[in-house]
């Protein structure tokens, strides 16, 4: 497979489950509207149902894809991704609805898990630092787009019609990956299935200290964007009135991280993962803090927050695919495993983490700012203890 193929077919696994997400930030109204969902906060839990599937099936999906190979488990996911999209399109009840959203979810986290892993047995180092911001840069895509199709769709249809495309999106992918995606879990690397390789496995991820602090680190960081994901509606519709015009901001904010994505991929060979995504947690804090404080004395304006905010997002594209890479690399012998774990503690735990910012929502931005300036300065404390308080290190110093 030739390398833009290779990238853009992992760019677009993971982009099914920005699209389970983005596609519908436009349709929560009527969603809520035609269900009978009275608290507006409440909307959320479409959201919420699926990022907790999401995360915890992560946990199995690793460790099957150790054993059987990455096609199997990947193709059997996009699967069960379809036929929750599917039936969530016919959903009578929202209770209903939040069971086909957990499982798409399901069925999303092996696009996620098995992405990361044939990544990390394709490439390593630096290098892998720079396809995982190539893949995120494509990736931003979906948050471009697919605010606008779902904007579009509820204008002329009824929110059941958003799910329907994510079905045949996702089952586009399932194409491509049948016929064009080799194996790529080398044959010395395969585990046992038993709970004592599986455990062992889990281990091995828990014990190393960089990959386990990283992982967290990258908790937190994700924990901020999935509050914001929560209650971006809310802040762009009800906060600051801007009706359809939504979907063109979030666009915008996402083509900010898009291009993030890309200057990291450039950037990182020359300054390194350690040095570059250090100094953006550093920036991002400071930014995150100025915007909170200025919650605290009154309304922020719309071209402040949106100033703010929009350097935020730019600096976590430098943070997501450096975490990420610097919390893989020392695993590749459990690529499966490793992802599964930081896949679940990131989406699971991070997951949790957004849903309490988002239901703190209380009409301002304040709750949010709050939670990027807190979630922050805790992923610090975290990437302090992984490189044992020496910041800024060449990529291969010793910590």
């Amino acid at each position: 497979m030739p390398r833009w193929e290779f990238i853009a077919l992992c760019a677009a696994l993971m982009a099914l489950n920005a699209l389970a997400i983005d596609i519908m930030l436009p349709a929560l109204q009527q969603i809520g509207g035609s269900l009978g969902v009275e608290n507006a906060n409440h909307r959320q839990f479409v959201i919420t149902a699926y990022i907790v599937a999401f995360g915890i099936a992560q946990l199995g999906f690793g460790p099957i894809s150790d054993r059987f190979g990455r096609r199997p488990p990947l193709i059997v996911g996009l699967l069960i991704y379809i036929v929750g999209a599917l039936a969530a399109a016919v959903a009578p009840s929202f209770a209903t609805l939040l069971i086909c959203r957990f499982v798409q979810g399901i069925g999303a986290a092996a696009t996620r898990v098995i992405a990361i892993s044939v990544v990390r047995d394709s490439f390593g180092g630096r290098r892998m630092a720079e396809i995982m911001s190539l893949i995120f840069m494509i990736f931003m895509a979906i948050p471009v787009v697919a605010p606008g199709l779902g904007q579009v769709i509820v204008m002329f249809a009824s929110w059941h019609l958003i799910f329907v495309a994510m079905g045949v999106g996702a089952l586009l992918v399932s194409l491509w990956v049948l016929f064009r995606l080799p194996e790529t879990l080398h044959p010395e690397y395969r585990r046992s299935l038993t709970v004592q390789s599986v455990t062992g496995g889990f281990r091995i991820v828990l014990s190393n200290r960089i990959a386990l602090c990283y992982t967290l680190a990258c908790m937190f960081i994700f924990g901020a964007l999935f509050g914001f994901i929560n209650s971006a509606q809310q802040v762009y519709v009800d906060v600051y009135g801007l009706g359809v015009w939504f979907p063109v901001v979030f666009a915008a904010i996402a083509s900010m991280m898009a291009l993030s994505n890309y200057l990291n991929s450039r950037l990182v060979g020359a300054i390194g993962m350690r040095r570059l995504s250090q100094g953006a947690l550093v920036a991002f804090i400071v930014v995150s803090t100025i915007w909170f404080a200025l919650s605290l004395v009154g309304p922020v304006s719309f071209p402040i927050f949106i100033t703010l905010f929009t350097l935020d997002m730019l600096l976590f594209g430098l943070l997501g695919s450096n975490f990420n890479a610097l919390a893989m690399e020392p695993l590749g012998h459990v690529a499966g495993t490793a992802s599964s774990v930081l896949g679940f503690t990131q989406t699971f735990g991070g997951g949790i983490i957004g849903t309490v910012i988002g239901q703190a929502f209380d009409g301002t931005v304040m709750p949010l700012a709050a939670g990027f300036c807190g979630v922050s300065i805790v992923a610090l404390l975290m990437v302090i203890i992984a490189e044992r308080g020496k910041l800024f290190l060449p990529h291969n110093a010793p910590v």
